[in-house]
């Protein structure tokens, strides 16, 4: 984010410019406080300058037994995808959706930094990140870069979605204190379904 003195010298116009381009459409600035900040994507768009005509293939799954998944996501998106860019990029990732250690994404965000690619693809947005995907969204946004989820909404009632949200986050704190690959997170995670299970059985019992 720029400051309106510092977009004024980058392109070689009057600050009452800015603002009237502003004004107009021509430009978009986000505010801060009372204070007006100009993305660089926006910078850059009006400098002439455009990302590489590239698109990251991203997926991932929990565990190394899901790898026929893998790939499959990887299938879809090529197919989706591919012919739409010059270019394609495939980077990949096994584990938690909650991890913030993924190779893969970690190289995503750092082509986007670079400017290197256009656009992330991904099945869906879950694959990036099971929480705060805005956050992530805003991040390559104000890179230049798209996120495109081929399939927008998962086949899950609330209730699946709440247990695998569940099941995600106490696996993951549950793998920091003991250690992924304890038998202790592997019990945890079995008294977790069985509860879950018991819970969502009783709410049916008790629908009318």
């Amino acid at each position: 984010m720029y400051r309106i003195a510092e977009v004024a010298v980058l392109l070689g116009v009057h600050k009452d410019t800015l603002r009237r381009w502003e004004r107009e459409g021509k430009v978009k600035a986000v505010w801060l406080g009372r204070e007006r900040r100009f993305p660089e994507e926006e910078i850059r768009r009006l400098l002439g300058e455009a990302n590489p005509d590239t698109v990251v293939l991203y997926a991932r799954v929990s565990g190394h037994d899901q790898k026929g998944d893998l790939e499959r996501q990887i299938e879809a998106l090529r197919e989706a995808y591919g012919s739409k860019f010059s270019n394609v990029i495939v980077l990949t990732d096994i584990g938690s959706g909650l991890s913030t250690s993924r190779k893969g994404l970690r190289k995503a965000m750092e082509l986007a930094r670079e400017r290197k690619i256009r656009a992330v693809a991904c099945t869906y947005s879950d694959r990036l990140t099971r929480f705060g995907f805005e956050y992530l969204e805003e991040y390559f946004s104000s890179f230049g870069v798209e996120i495109l989820i081929l399939n927008r909404e998962e086949d899950k009632s609330p209730q699946q979605e709440l247990v695998e949200d569940l099941l995600t986050i106490v696996t993951s704190f549950a793998g920091k204190l003991y250690g992924h690959r304890s038998h202790k997170v592997k019990k945890l995670k079995e008294e977790m379904k069985e509860a879950l299970k018991r819970l969502d059985t009783d709410d049916q019992l008790k629908t009318p």
